[in-house]
């Protein structure tokens, strides 16, 4: 069954929201004050580097979203970018954000 356009933009939204949430989490702990011990400055540098990496890839995906929820404004929605076609629900379930069917996505 095919899943209201209404729908999958109320999801959108709410992971956006989420996404931002977590961005600002992140660049909190990343402006924290440094711990004066090497040992500690060491292990939260190699945390940090894994927060940038996590913000990294949340800023990619909120990008994402948001181009998504353009295309749903534009009347684009589930239309591949790169050749036209219609992107499948199953396609459009397991990553609502995509711009290209399954073949273009390869």
């Amino acid at each position: 069954m095919k899943r209201p356009v209404a729908e999958r933009k109320l999801a959108l939204q709410a992971q956006l929201a989420i996404l931002k949430a977590r961005l600002q989490s992140i660049e909190r702990d990343l402006e924290a004050e440094p711990d004066r011990d090497w040992e500690d400055a060491a292990i939260e540098r190699e945390d940090d580097e894994v927060l940038e990496e996590t913000g990294l890839v949340s800023q990619r995906e909120l990008r994402q979203i948001e181009a998504a929820l353009n295309r749903i404004e534009a009347n684009d929605y589930g239309i591949c970018l790169r050749c036209g076609a219609e992107i499948s629900e199953a396609r459009l379930d397991i990553l609502p954000h995509t711009a290209f069917c399954k073949e273009c996505a390869k």
